[in-house]
């Protein structure tokens, strides 16, 4: 009796169990489409997109190679700028994407199921399985080299890592609710990235600079999250920037306005279709 009225209500319009059903099927017809269009219309080339950042690091490692640098910190220039680069790639991937989701994928908004939410989501989903597949790319790599890719602190480093992606999504959700209404800010964020990268503390230690130039860069949000990842893996590094708070709370604000704005111009977005 009790397994009829369970499949009775997963049948039932109005109920909450179909409900989810249904955002399920939606979010998956999503994920799959925007497998195939972005990744080289196949699903595997999904598997090429964790290539970039790490050839990203491999091209800085040579640079710094030639022109004879040292390591800013530790005794690793590769696991230096790992700790650096994961943070800052993820960020910048994640939230690019999401920014460029709703444009790349605006025939869907013609089916009456998907939302743009469901279209954001989706692409947030995307890029945080490929930032999780870099990173394990990146720590199997380092360690083949010989080095120790392995953290001081296990748990700050899972900490560090989810805040990075509570801020690429939140972040996300505002760019990409902003592109869908006016193209052209995809522009004006990917351009926004290359200052934010720049300024993010991913090739020198932010502690070391002065006093006021670290200042001013410690409002960038991503200089937090690769402080916050470097803490974790070397125990002498003693940043004096780092703002745990200040992090968490620029990610779950980001994610709170992108979800009022979106409600807000729901109807103006869908009208564009």
């Amino acid at each position: 009796m009790t397994k009829t009225i369970t499949h009775e209500a997963a049948k039932d319009p109005r109920s909450v169990r179909y409900a989810l059903r249904q955002k399920a099927n939606v979010m998956r017809a999503v994920i799959l489409r925007d497998m195939r269009t972005r990744f080289f219309n196949h699903g595997l080339g999904f598997l090429l997109v964790s290539v970039w950042p790490l050839t990203h690091m491999f091209v800085l490692l040579l640079i710094y190679a030639f022109a004879g640098r040292k390591t800013p910190f530790g005794d690793s220039m590769r696991l230096f700028f790992a700790t650096g680069l994961l943070p800052s790639l993820t960020f910048m991937y994640v939230s690019r994407f999401m920014a460029l989701s709703i444009v790349m994928n605006r025939p869907m908004l013609a089916i009456p199921a998907v939302k743009v939410l469901d279209i954001l989501f989706a692409r947030a989903f995307l890029e945080t399985i490929a930032a999780c597949f870099t990173v394990f790319l990146t720590f199997m790599i380092l360690l083949s080299l010989g080095d120790k890719p392995f953290p001081y602190d296990w748990s700050e480093a899972a900490k560090a890592f989810l805040s990075t992606i509570l801020l690429a999504v939140g972040v996300g959700v505002v760019t990409g609710v902003i592109t869908a209404l006016f193209t052209f800010f995809a522009t004006v964020y990917a351009l926004c990235l290359i200052v934010i990268y720049i300024s993010s503390g991913t090739l020198f230690v932010v502690s070391a600079l002065p006093t006021q130039i670290a200042y001013a860069l410690s409002w960038n949000p991503v200089v937090h999250a690769v402080e916050w990842m470097r803490s974790a893996f070397y125990p002498t590094y003693n940043s004096q920037v780092l703002d745990k708070p200040y992090l968490l709370s620029f990610g779950l604000g980001a994610l709170c306005i992108g979800l009022l704005l979106e409600r807000i111009v729901r109807r103006i977005t869908l009208e564009g279709k």
